[in-house]
């Protein structure tokens, strides 16, 4: 049993990057980013096409390997070598990673296999209820919308219940209904069990969603702050003038 002493000591960041850089040919896609993460926390990054926000969501789920810098997780240095990180994190990026052919319930099945997932059947009918997609669980795939094939691809996402999710862009392309129910989503994540940063163009949800914020423009962090730290009023403004300092 532990002790006071050791329950009473604090928890490392379950999430650290420390001065992470990427560069594919002459562009330096990302240029020393460091911040850190608790459990709980919800980051947003915002910015500018270009700016290299999915090549650093990339180096942070594992696709992509940095040039300098290293990636923490819960304290300890991630050997890309070593994949037993990867159960803890859940990825939704531009690509669904579904088949068509399947029903919504045989995808999710399929990925939860993989896993060696306990307990499956329930676990998928919770994610099917959980991203407002019950009732569509026997059709196929290929005939959902685009907001449907999101709300999916987040179910994937976190089928396995990861402490670390990474979500790229998933705002992109959804109406005003798909953009409401996938927001629900998204809010539900936010139970302090896990932590999420949340890559987007979409100003204001990302805003209602973060406690912290970053803006990221030619490859580095021109913003790095608290929810609060962002103005109230002016968001817009402080953003571009954020972004227009560093491209003058």
């Amino acid at each position: 049993m532990a002790s006071d002493e050791e329950r009473l000591e604090p928890q490392p960041p379950l999430l650290e990057a420390r001065n992470l850089s990427r560069t594919f040919g002459v562009v330096r896609a990302v240029d020393g980013i460091s911040f850190s993460l608790a459990l709980g926390e919800l980051l947003t990054v915002l910015g500018p096409n270009g700016a290299g926000k999915s090549t650093l969501l990339g180096m942070l789920g594992g696709s992509l390997r940095p040039d300098s810098g290293e990636i923490l997780f819960r304290g300890e240095p991630r050997d890309p070598a070593e994949t037993a990180w990867r159960r803890e994190i859940g990825v939704l990026s531009h690509r669904t990673f579904l088949y068509g052919p399947l029903t919504a319930r045989e995808n999710l099945s399929f990925y939860g296999r993989l896993y060696g997932l306990d307990g499956l059947e329930g676990r998928v009918e919770s994610a099917l209820i959980d991203v407002g997609l019950a009732a569509h669980a026997h059709r196929q795939v290929r005939g959902f919308s685009r907001g449907m094939r999101q709300r999916l691809a987040l179910a994937r996402t976190l089928l396995h219940d990861p402490s670390l999710v990474l979500l790229d862009e998933p705002f992109t392309g959804l109406d005003i209904h798909a953009s409401a129910l996938l927001r629900e989503v998204l809010v539900r994540l936010r139970d302090g069990d896990r932590t999420v940063v949340l890559v987007t163009h979409n100003l204001a949800e990302g805003l209602a969603l973060a406690d912290r914020v970053a803006i990221q423009a030619y490859g580095r962090f021109v913003f790095l702050g608290a929810r609060d730290e962002f103005p109230a009023q002016g968001e817009e403004r402080f953003y571009r003038e954020h972004v227009e300092v560093t491209a003058s």
